[in-house]
């Protein structure tokens, strides 16, 4: 039975409290980066145990950044997964490095940490692993890469704010690790990201970079406390965060650990609901210790077990009112980096299965059981007919 109204793949959870934030900040006067954007990296910094936070206009920017801090030169090469939205990859190639793809693992879709050591080689820069769904890579065996070649790790932890490696909050290593606040992450600032470091030089040059290389940004220039005029260091960008973005944060930041728990409690539900949908291959949990942030609740639609595409399937969803997503196409198989850095077909089997096959279900804190219950009958619909 079709819904009467669309559940979509992702909403924001948006409540009265932000919504109060956002108008005292427009009621003040200061809108742009200001006291607020300073009290959401204090507060972020402290949530994810590092001393320093930067918060920027979006998570690109944060990759941006944190691959100019590598002055890549030609022929650098910098590791990473080919199973990521492309501005994991665009940031390493328009920043002069050439990315090399490796295959990730099928259960978990993070980077496999024994290909990543097949895969370094004297031009090796960093490796760009990222937290898919909200579940940690295995930074320990990802660490000992980087510590026994001299090499750079930068997290790209745009699905795992509120993610745990072990105890401890992703973010809260020495290396640079990157979050988004997009409106479909666990929390969101409309658009937004930040950066974190433990590296007090790496966090002064970053800021550089973040505002022109300009040593004041507007509310330095332009507080009473402050010394007239400004200096140049380092020619730098435009990603500073607004105070109506960092408002929004502040408030969604002390939400994050239950709107969490909200989701666990949703996967707890759809793993259980399709427990005997045998054609389906469920999201698998890593061996290690984590905390699943559970960003997303991924499916493999295999033609060979359900008898239909998975970009069928999800035309089939959408016909029955449930919205879902596609994370993601393989970044090797898009037009450009087919072009530009070609691989034949099977280089990267696991990655290759899993792009032509996986689909995100409706997963956000604000769905209902109600919700997932539509969404798992719809799929049974849909598997009885195919």
């Amino acid at each position: 039975m079709m819904r009467s109204t669309f559940l979509p793949f992702s909403r924001p959870d948006i409540g009265q409290d932000e919504i109060n934030e956002v108008i005292e900040v427009l009621s003040s006067g200061w809108i742009t980066s200001g006291p607020k954007v300073q009290a959401f990296e204090k507060a972020f910094a402290e949530y994810v145990g590092c001393p320093y936070a930067l918060a920027l206009s979006s998570c690109t920017a944060g990759l941006h950044l944190a691959m100019e801090m590598l002055d890549l030169k030609s022929g650098d090469e910098v590791i990473t997964t080919s199973l990521t939205w492309p501005a994991t990859v665009n940031m390493i190639h328009l920043c002069g490095g050439q990315p090399v793809f490796v295959d990730v693992e099928r259960n978990t879709v993070n980077l496999d940490g024994s290909r990543v050591e097949k895969a370094n080689t004297k031009r090796t820069r960093a490796i760009v692993p990222v937290h898919f769904a909200g579940q940690s890579c295995d930074l320990d065996g990802l660490r000992k890469i980087c510590q026994s070649r001299g090499i750079t790790l930068i997290e790209d932890a745009a699905h795992a704010v509120g993610s745990e490696y072990k105890g401890k909050r992703i973010g809260s290593s020495d290396n640079i690790a990157v979050f988004s606040f997009h409106p479909i992450k666990n929390m969101t600032t409309g658009e937004g990201g930040m950066i974190t470091t433990h590296n007090e030089e790496t966090y002064e040059r970053l800021r550089l970079l973040r505002f022109h290389g300009v040593d004041k940004d507007a509310w330095k220039r332009y507080g009473l406390a402050e010394k007239e005029g400004y200096d140049l260091h380092l020619p730098g960008w435009k990603y500073n965060m607004t105070d109506i973005q960092a408002a929004i944060g502040l408030v969604q930041l002390k939400r994050l650990d239950e709107m969490i728990e909200r989701r666990e409690k949703l996967v707890a539900l759809y793993d259980s609901l399709l427990s005997d949908v045998h054609e389906l291959t469920l999201p698998a949990n890593v061996p290690y210790s984590v905390r699943h942030a559970r960003h997303l609740y991924t499916l493999i639609v295999d033609k060979d077990k359900t008898g239909i595409m998975r970009d069928e399937f999800m035309q089939e969803m959408k016909k029955l009112n449930i919205g879902t997503g596609l994370h993601f196409l393989a970044v090797h198989k898009l037009s450009f980096y087919r072009k530009h850095y070609p691989l034949p077909d099977g280089s990267l089997p696991e990655t290759e299965y899993i792009s032509e096959r996986i689909v995100s279900l409706p997963l956000y804190s604000g769905m209902k059981e109600g919700d997932v219950h539509d969404v798992v009958a719809a799929i049974r619909d849909i598997l009885s007919k195919a």
